[in-house]
């Protein structure tokens, strides 16, 4: 059985939402990773408009994240589809909302595990199917650490990976910061020294007790 701590999460699988009705799309996806490991951002996904009525991409989402994500139109530079926000989704409710609004199927790979204060990032999207001509595919994520290795381009501590058309892309990073599920060293210092005093305590009534036996009466 797989590690409850292994997340996989196909966020790059919205794009085949999108390439599912045009060879050319937009796929932008901008995600902030919380100290909580739970995460808070946006994905754009559109295709060229045909005209000034064309919704782009339709959008499903799950009955149980109606009430979690925002789903705004979205119309900019010849594009036409949706802006997804949300704030907070888990984990599993993110990749939950991005395999409802497009299958990632075997082309995508997105994963997330912790290794005690550090989160390991990897995957990767084949783009080998999709025309170069008015294609955009984008990745970001902010973290609440430092990015320690990564073959994006860094800034402190965000990431973004642009993945070329035509082309299999590949990311990853490694990122430390505190695990959320790790038992506060303050909590585990007053722990500490509670135990310290209970200890002490019970020494010393331990030893005022030796000194003064009680008197027995006769």
């Amino acid at each position: 059985m797989p590690s409850p701590r292994l997340r996989i999460l196909p966020l790059l699988g919205l794009l085949f939402a999108a390439l599912a009705l045009s060879g050319c799309a937009r796929v932008q996806a901008a995600l902030a990773v919380q100290p909580d490991d739970t995460v808070t951002g946006q994905i754009v996904v559109a295709t060229p408009e045909t005209g000034p009525d064309d919704p782009g991409p339709a959008i499903a989402l799950p009955p149980d994240l109606e009430s979690e994500v925002d789903v705004s139109e979205y119309r900019q530079d010849g594009y036409a589809g949706s802006v997804l926000r949300f704030d907070g989704l888990t984990f599993e409710q993110t990749s939950q909302l991005t395999q409802a609004v497009g299958p990632a199927g075997s082309k995508v790979r997105f994963e997330m595990r912790r290794a005690g204060s550090r989160v390991l990032i990897g995957g990767a999207v084949d783009l080998t199917t999709v025309a170069v001509d008015r294609a955009d595919f984008q990745l970001k994520m902010n973290f609440p650490g430092q990015v320690l290795e990564t073959n994006g381009d860094a800034d402190s501590s965000e990431v973004a990976w642009s993945f070329t058309p035509g082309e299999v892309g590949d990311f990853s990073a490694v990122v430390a910061y505190p695990d959320p599920q790790a038992p506060s060293p303050v909590n585990w210092t007053l722990g500490l020294a509670a135990m310290v005093a209970l200890a002490s305590a019970a020494v010393l009534l331990l030893a005022h007790r030796t000194r003064n036996p009680p008197v027995s009466s006769r």
